[in-house]
């Protein structure tokens, strides 16, 4: 609340200038532009690569497409390419297959995104070696790269990859710090400095503009500086809640494939996800709906070890059941 502010329209918030500074050196690239929230930072990524008519290649399950209201056709014209990928990961032959505009009748390919950690797949991590073979396929092709890095601290903490590493497949990257590091609002968009600068005025045109913004923008700061090693034990903590859910009878959930934060489960005895939440909430334990009968449970710095297992211990007349 006593952090130094300005117009940040005009690019005199030293706060912002600050963070914004911060997250582009982490990543790796020359300039960066703060954004309320990630769907923006998204969008913002897709109107800087494409034009309307163009099409954008990007995993089935993929934020972008089920999670940010339609975004990319509504506000910008684009086509998205749905890719099938195991648990959320694209196989580069998979994008080589998915690539058109040879024909005058096919949609332009211009652009590939990734998600990493992928959320509905349950925060799979995508492996460098993979990331590093898709981007070879994209440029041969000449499309841009953009990632939805909303969780790229989990997956740099998960798979000792930096984020500067991951960042340099990518033009274009998308990191929240309102999710695992804990800041209350706010994405970062990173890349050269001609993508920012056209996100700038893309942010703009998006009703992004934001004014004394600095008290937010501390916030954020303080968490990338200080919040980002304290991932493992989110990661940890997921784990213990994976082993104890997986135990209960009306769960079936595989813990080994726990990789982050997210902990994927389904309810088996009939009844969905919505009826099995309700009895969750009465007893404490907050989770969300994933499908019919699909819950996502997410771990974060707010929870203590001491509280995973209170959570198992309220969650256990409710979810062991035969």
């Amino acid at each position: 609340m006593t952090a130094r502010v300005g117009d940040d329209v005009f690019g005199e918030d030293p706060t912002v200038l600050e963070l914004e500074s911060r997250t582009a050196e982490l990543l790796g690239k020359e300039a960066a532009v703060y954004v309320p929230s990630g769907t923006m930072s998204n969008q913002i990524g897709l109107r800087v690569h494409t034009r309307p008519g163009d099409e954008v290649i990007l995993e089935a399950d993929a934020h972008i497409r089920h999670y940010e209201g339609a975004a990319a056709a509504g506000l910008s014209g684009l086509q998205l390419y749905p890719v099938h990928g195991e648990r959320g990961i694209m196989r580069p032959s998979q994008v080589v297959e998915a690539i058109r505009g040879t024909q005058n009748w096919d949609p332009r390919s211009r652009l590939v995104c990734l998600e990493n950690t992928h959320n509905r797949a349950g925060g799979t991590v995508y492996s460098l070696d993979v990331i590093k073979d898709i981007e070879s396929v994209a440029r041969e092709h000449g499309l841009a790269m953009h990632l939805d890095g909303a969780r790229l601290w989990n997956a740099s903490v998960a798979s000792g990859t930096s984020e500067a590493e991951y960042a340099a497949c990518f033009d274009t990257i998308s990191v929240c710090l309102s999710k695992g590091l804990g800041a209350p609002v706010g994405s970062v968009l990173v890349g050269s400095r001609k993508y920012i600068d056209r996100a700038r005025r893309e942010r703009k045109a998006l009703g992004g503009g934001m004014r004394q913004v600095g008290i937010i923008a501390a916030a954020a700061l303080h968490a990338l500086d200080h919040h980002r090693a304290d991932l493992k034990k989110d990661h940890d903590n997921a784990r213990v809640l994976a082993d104890g859910l997986a135990a209960f009878r009306s769960v079936q959930l595989d813990p080994s494939l726990v990789e982050t934060n997210i902990v994927m489960f389904d309810v088996v005895d009939g009844r969905s996800s919505m009826e099995v939440l309700g009895e969750l909430v009465t007893a404490g334990v907050r989770m969300v709906p994933f499908g019919p009968t699909r819950i996502r449970a997410t771990t974060h710095r707010d929870l203590s070890a001491e509280d995973i297992g209170a959570a198992l211990e309220r969650a256990a007349p409710i979810l062991d059941r035969s």
